[in-house]
C-alpha cells in the first residue's frame, strides 16, 4: 500500500536529511497540469521604505496584514499559473517567508489549494541565491540577488505524498539554473523559462520513460544496479543516455550500504567480469550484451511493467525505494544468518536455504562476501556458501 495522507489546505512537510536515438518514445501519461512561477526576493530589513516595483518592471508584492511584510518583497518574474492562482501562492509562498519556514538551497513540499482546475496540488518550493563576484559591493544595502522558485502539480499522487524522494533530485535542478541579476525579458523567454517549465519532464518523468524504453529488458538495468555492474551506454541520444545513468543511480543501493563496501564490490564485480554491460540504442528497441539477471530483478520488473499500466510516474520511484528496501532487508537478514552460522550449523544451512529462495543469492553473496573479508570465523561460512551454491549451480 502506497502513503495515504489527511486533507488539509496547507500541508508542508519539511525537508529530510538522510533523493543516435533510441526509437520513437511514448510520451509520458500526464495526470493533470504542471506549474512553476518565479519570483525575485528582496529583503529590506536594512531599509524601512514600503514595497517597491521589480527591476524588470512587474509588480512586487509584500502581503498586506501579515506581520512583517515591511521586510520583503515578492516580485513576479516568470510563471504559467493563471493570475488569481499566482495571487494566492505568492500569498502562501510570503506566509512562508514570514515564518522563515524557507531556507537559501533547501526545499520544501506543500500541499496548496488553488484556483485552477486540480485545486489542491504539490508544491515544491526554494529560495536560491545566484552569485555573482562582479555584483560584489561593501556597501550594506545591496544584497547578493535572490530568488523563490515554486514547481507545482504533475498528479494528485506526487509530491506532496512522496515528497522525500525528489527534494534532493529538484534542489540539483535549480541549482543549475542560472540568472543574470539584470534579467531581461529575452533571456526569461529563450532560457529561463523553458528550463521552468521543463522541471517535470526532467526530473519526475526519467524513471518512467526509462521503464517504457526497456519493458521486460529493464530486468537487466536493475540487475546491473543491484550487482555494481559498469555500464556502457551507446548510440543514444543525450536525454535516453543521461535517463539511464539517472535510473542506474535511482536503483542502487549507494548510501544504504558502507560506502567502502560499495567501493570494495565495484572493484571486485570489474576484476571478475572484465566486461561492461552494453546497452545499444541505435535501434528501435535497446539491445544488451554481457547482461545479467536473476529472479528477484524479474519479480520486480513485473511491478515496474504493471505499474506502467496507470500511468502515474511518481509511483515508479516509489517502485525503485521499495526494490531497494527488500534487497537491504534481504542483506540484513543473510548477515544475520551468517553471525548465527559461526557457531551453529543448523544455521548455515538455513543460509544455504536462504540464499537458494531469496532470488537473489548471487549478488548478496558477493556483497556480504565483502562486507567480512576482515572476519575469518564470517569468511569461513562464506566460503562453503559458495562450494555450496556452486554446487547445486552445477548440478
Amino acid at each position: 500500500m502506497l502513503p495515504t495522507l489527511p486533507d488539509g489546505d496547507e500541508r508542508e512537510l519539511e525537508s529530510s536529511e538522510e533523493g543516435g536515438g533510441a526509437g520513437e518514445e511514448r510520451r509520458p501519461e500526464r495526470h493533470g497540469s504542471t506549474y512553476h512561477s518565479l519570483y525575485g526576493y528582496r529583503s529590506r530589513r536594512s531599509s524601512p521604505r514600503g514595497a517597491a516595483d521589480g527591476g524588470d518592471g512587474s509588480p512586487s508584492s509584500a502581503v498586506a496584514g501579515s506581520p512583517n511584510s515591511e521586510d520583503f518583497s515578492l516580485s513576479l518574474l516568470d510563471t504559467n499559473l493563471p493570475a488569481e492562482a499566482e495571487t494566492e501562492l505568492r500569498s502562501f509562498i510570503a506566509k512562508r517567508l514570514t515564518k522563515g519556514a524557507l531556507f537559501e538551497g533547501m526545499g520544501n513540499v506543500a500541499s496548496v489549494g488553488l484556483s485552477i482546475p486540480e485545486y489542491k496540488v504539490g508544491c515544491y518550493y526554494c529560495r536560491f541565491q545566484q552569485e555573482n563576484l562582479e555584483m560584489a559591493t561593501l556597501e550594506s544595502d545591496i544584497n547578493t540577488p535572490e530568488y523563490v522558485v515554486c514547481f507545482l502539480g504533475g498528479s494528485e499522487k506526487g509530491l506532496e505524498l512522496y515528497p522525500y524522494l525528489y527534494l534532493l533530485e529538484l534542489d540539483k535542478y535549480i541549482q543549475s539554473l542560472k540568472i543574470n541579476p539584470g534579467l531581461e525579458q529575452k533571456t526569461l523567454e529563450t532560457y529561463v523559462n523553458p528550463y521552468l517549465r521543463s522541471w517535470f519532464e526532467n526530473t519526475i518523468c526519467p524513471i518512467q520513460r526509462v521503464v517504457q524504453l526497456f519493458q521486460e529488458k529493464l530486468v537487466f538495468l536493475l540487475h546491473a544496479a543491484l550487482s555494481y555492474t559498469p555500464v556502457e551506454v551507446k548510440n543514444a541520444d543525450e536525454r535516453t543516455e543521461k535517463d539511464i545513468s539517472r535510473f542506474l543511480a535511482a536503483a542502487s543501493l549507494q548510501g544504504l550500504v558502507q560506502e567502502g563496501t560499495m567501493t570494495s564490490l565495484c572493484l571486485a564485480m570489474t576484476e571478475e567480469q572484465h566486461k561492461s554491460m552494453i546497452i545499444d540504442c541505435s535501434g528501435p528497441q535497446p539491445q544488451l550484451h554481457n547482461a545479467g539477471s536473476n529472479r528477484f530483478c524479474e519479480d520486480w520488473m513485473h511491478a515496474f511493467v504493471n505499474g506502467a499500466e496507470g500511468g502515474n510516474p511518481f509511483l515508479f520511484r516509489q517502485i525503485l525505494e521499495n526494490f531497494k528496501l527488500k534487497a537491504i532487508q534481504d542483506i540484513n537478514n543473510l548477515k544475520r544468518f551468517i553471525r548465527q552460522a559461526e557457531m551453529n550449523h543448523y544455521a548455515l544451512f538455513r543460509c544455504y536455504m536462504f540464499l537458494k529462495n531469496c532470488g537473489s543469492g548471487d549478488i548478496l553473496l558477493k556483497i556480504v562476501k565483502v562486507e567480512h573479508a576482515e572476519m575469518p570465523e564470517a569468511r569461513n561460512v562464506v566460503t562453503v556458501l559458495e562450494e555450496f551454491m556452486r554446487e547445486t549451480s552445477v548440478a
